[in-house]
């Protein structure tokens, strides 16, 4: 496989970027790519689920235990907070490897290397829908959004004009790369404070990447799981393949594990495990090169070198994705103490009731309330949040706060118990009733005529 391990030069790396060895910004060892990953494929986008879902857009990841890129589809996924929006991951050339930036949620899209994903995002920002106050509306123009059930819409038509990427190349720099660079405002915004991906998204990536079919020198470019209407559904009506390949062209030494059939380790790492976090600042090797902005082929010195070097050192990329700012659990223990602790709502299969029409009533029952439980989670998180803040506020003492984390998880355990039960009376009324078997035969009795005398 030709991957190059970054061990030598980090720390000048680290200098040329003006960041401490000890800063927030946690630079992690791992492997870079020197081959790009292939195009981006062209694929229908699924209808909108419900509403509140943002629109993500498919992407290239790399997997260094077969050594090979692999496809995560496109998915809608539920905003993880009021007013955010979602920033899709990268690949950007670093002078000598291609190094991968992970996306992010944030109050303003910030830079994804003018890549042309598609469905709003053009390569600068995105143009498939807005918030206003509490709701997201959706650009109809854009997505593919049932209106009957689906109000909250307008039309904006876009005119794309990201005429660098009608190849539909999938990295930033390098040789025949986007030559985009960011703009001071996505500069500003790689500094703001985001949320990495949550738990759905999490889990989406893991499918993708323990999926062979997905891998690029399987479909050549071509998933046969292009994108999902629900993050991991991988099956059903929602599931829509590539209609054109991205041309996967690796080297012919590129080796790797694919061939020898090794399973990827279960760490639990969905995202790339042995490249770097690219939430923190990968090696800039044209940083210290005057005069290199008008090369866009080469030049990454303006790039955000950090997608997220406002977390700090306690906000761990893994296990919950939404811990920055929030104290220890009051309790010690493994039970959620607030709804972002919760693993996602999952759909439950339909009953077997072998009437099309009532499986389909059911499915759209449990979106809507899939839709609820996830909006009821926000609200509840919002309140506990805010609570959070009035602590911080008054410097409240650590008696206090374990009082408030207590009655979190009180909330938190009362909240996942009444949607277990609301998914429990869903599948009780969808139930076949169970078939009638005839009934037994009845003894029959001794006449008295037959029976033996003393």
């Amino acid at each position: 496989m030709r991957a190059i391990h970054w061990t030598s030069g980090l720390i000048l790396a680290l200098a040329i970027l003006g960041i401490s060895p000890r800063s927030n910004a946690q630079v992690s060892f791992g492997v870079a790519i020197t081959f790009g990953p292939p195009e981006l494929p062209v694929y229908e986008q699924p209808l909108l689920p419900a509403e509140g879902y943002i629109w993500t857009p498919g992407y290239w990841a790399w997997d260094d235990s077969y050594g090979d890129y692999y496809w995560v589809p496109g998915t809608w996924v539920m905003a993880p907070e009021v007013g955010y929006l979602w920033t899709p991951p990268y690949w950007g050339w670093g002078g000598d490897r291609y190094v991968f930036y992970d996306g992010y949620w944030g109050r303003e899209v910030g830079f994804y290397g003018g890549i042309n994903y598609g469905y709003g995002y053009y390569g600068r920002g995105y143009e498939g829908g807005r918030w206003d106050n509490d709701r997201f509306y959706y650009n109809r123009s854009v997505n593919n959004i049932n209106t009957t059930n689906i109000t909250n819409v307008y039309n904006n038509t876009v005119v794309n004009n990201n005429s660098t990427n009608v190849t539909r190349v999938s990295y930033n720099g390098g040789n025949g790369g986007v030559t985009a660079q960011p703009t001071p405002r996505e500069q500003s915004v790689a500094h703001e404070q985001h949320i990495p991906p949550p738990a759905p998204q999490v889990q989406h990536i893991q499918a993708a990447r323990s999926n062979p079919e997905l891998r690029a020198s399987t479909n050549q470019g071509k998933p046969p799981v292009a994108a999902t209407a629900r993050p991991a559904a991988f099956t059903g009506s929602g599931v829509v393949p590539a209609k054109v390949g991205g041309h996967y062209n690796p080297p012919p030494n590129r080796g790797g594990n694919s061939a020898t059939g090794n399973n990827p380790p279960a760490n639990g790492n969905a995202n790339n495990h042995a490249r770097p976090n690219n939430n923190n600042a990968p090696p800039n090797n044209n940083a210290d090169r005057p005069g290199n902005a008008g090369n866009n082929s080469n030049s990454n010195n303006s790039r955000p070198a950090d997608n997220n070097p406002s977390r700090p050192p306690s906000a761990s990329r893994s296990g919950n994705v939404n811990n920055a700012d929030r104290p220890p659990s009051a309790s010690g223990s493994n039970n959620p103490v607030h709804p972002r602790d919760l693993p996602p709502p999952t759909r439950q299969p339909a009953p077997n009731t072998s009437n099309p029409k009532t499986e389909q009533r059911y499915n759209q029952q449990q979106d809507r309330l899939i839709q609820k439980q996830d909006q009821e989670r926000q609200r509840v998180q919002q309140k506990q949040d805010q609570e959070h803040q009035r602590l911080q506020q008054q410097q409240a003492d650590a008696a206090r706060q374990q009082q408030v984390e207590q009655r979190h998880q009180q909330q938190t355990q009362q909240l996942q118990q009444k949607h277990e039960n609301q998914q429990q009376q869903l599948q009780r009324r969808y139930q076949p009733p169970p078939s009638r078997q005839p009934p037994p035969p009845p003894q029959q009795q001794q006449r008295p005529q037959d029976k033996k005398p003393q």
